[in-house]
């Protein structure tokens, strides 16, 4: 984002620059050290604010419905929270809670302002339960880093396969743990959803059939959309990402309605639609896996749109590569913001990688610490391909097959969340919490201003 610098022009006041930039009066003095405010000069130069956030400063702090202290709350958050700020009424800040506008005490708070120079992005963390020994859940990561997080997809829940139009929690899952992952996310100002998909069946030709039974008739349409709904309220949930990957082409038309459908029923509830789609890059590439996605008619009816990038290179015959490299995502963002509001954009990326056996031509999914745990264990020396601003590295594994690791650190993350910057877009989403550099957090912190 571009620093916006201004001129103090005769007849100039801090309050009339704050009205044209549309920004509060407080922001412009803190960003510019004035301590006498009145006492701007002609042809002094004025960092203009592209973000305020407040810093809560205590435990259980309210966040109230309205600028005064009898009203209603909307929730109470912890210590450290950050909470964007969007306006100044004496002794209030005018707030983003979630879904909610809010009003936060400025006792209650500092008051933070930033010029631009730093990327501001919205950071979505998908949440799942343990895959393995080796790949743990992501609790550990989700409330260790909970502050760098604007938003969490928990991938908990799926399209029935008996009777699609009813939804599958994952197996072992427990309500009181989504209750207790929930309240986490709202006491630190965190948007919490459930992913609803429909993968992992064993079988993909199931995949395509309960998607195209659930949406075959606007009664099966609604139905679903009701379990959606009761859903979100069980768990007080503040919105869903729907992430239905695999879909019949002749599905594409009904699968953009769904969506405006669903996309209406949750706003008339004062709830959120995240709907997650697979990457392109040109309309003539024939691609039965992302073709059925009209990237312009999803774009409308969502409110955010998830593009998920980590299928560059991966699957099979796709030969050794990144997950997503810079150029693979700026090709694929070109093509996403010609068609959607690109503040309703996330790019989500790896933090994952692949361990590339070069003589079967199979790739193994690999964590960042799985990664190092190999290059150490085989010597091998890990170098950061600045092409495609990702970290890789050669073995030759005992049986004397040649490898090749293409995989994800705090760097190669930190470069994808300029590029979104570079290009506008909402943010970043990170598949999935847990499988992380753990450096990320660091870098996140001070290098990136986490929109909340």
């Amino acid at each position: 984002m571009a620093q916006t610098i201004y001129v103090v022009q005769p007849g100039d006041t801090v309050y009339n620059i704050a009205q044209k930039f549309d920004v509060p009066v407080e922001g412009i003095v803190i960003l510019n050290d004035l301590e006498n405010p009145s006492q701007i000069q002609v042809g002094q130069q004025l960092r203009i604010p592209a973000y305020l956030q407040a810093t809560v400063l205590y435990e259980e702090v309210p966040i109230y419905q309205q600028p005064v202290q009898e009203s209603e709350e909307w929730g109470r958050v912890r210590a450290g929270t950050h909470l964007q700020v969007l306006g100044v009424v004496e002794e209030f800040y005018q707030v983003t809670y979630l879904n909610h506008i809010g009003w936060l005490l400025r006792d209650d708070a500092q008051l933070e302002a930033y010029d631009g120079t730093q990327p501001i992005a919205s950071i979505l963390g998908f949440y799942t339960l343990e895959e393995s020994r080796e790949l743990p859940s992501s609790y550990a990561s989700y409330t260790e880093n909970i502050d760098a997080l604007s938003e969490a997809g928990l991938f908990f829940y799926r399209l029935n396969p008996e009777s699609p139009l009813e939804i599958s929690p994952e197996l072992g899952l427990r309500d009181q743990d989504v209750v207790l992952l929930t309240e986490i996310g709202h006491q630190n100002n965190v948007r919490v959803m459930p992913v609803i998909h429909n993968l992992l069946y064993g079988d993909v030709t199931i995949s395509y059939e309960v998607v195209n039974t659930m949406l075959s008739s606007e009664e099966n349409r609604q139905s679903f959309i009701t379990q959606i709904i009761n859903l979100v309220d069980r768990f007080n949930f503040d919105g869903v990402n729907m992430d239905l990957e695999d879909v019949y082409e002749s599905d594409e038309e009904l699968l953009s309605v769904f969506y405006q459908e669903l996309g209406e029923a949750l706003r008339e509830n004062g709830k959120f639609l995240s709907v997650s789609v697979p990457s392109r890059i040109r309309d003539e590439d024939y691609n039965p896996f992302s073709d059925p996605f009209n990237y312009s008619a999803i774009g409308v009816a969502v409110d955010e749109f998830v593009v998920m990038l980590y299928n560059e290179h991966g699957w099979p015959g796709s030969g050794p590569g990144p997950v997503v490299s810079a150029g693979w995502m700026r090709q694929v963002l070109t093509y996403a913001v010609e068609r959607v509001d690109p503040a309703k954009i996330m790019a989500a990326v790896s933090v994952f990688g692949f361990d590339f056996n070069l003589v079967t031509d199979r790739p193994r999914y690999v964590s960042y610490e799985q990664a190092m745990a190999l290059a150490q264990e085989y010597g091998a020396t890990i170098r950061f391909d600045e092409e495609s601003q990702t970290p890789t590295f050669r073995y030759t594994a005992s049986n004397g097959q040649e490898h090749e690791v293409w995989f994800e650190n705090a760097e190669s993350l930190l470069a994808k969340i300029r590029i979104a910057d570079e290009f506008g877009i909402k943010g970043v989403g990170i598949w999935r919490l847990g499988l992380e550099d753990p450096a990320v957090w660091d870098e996140l912190r001070s290098q990136v201003i986490v929109r909340k």
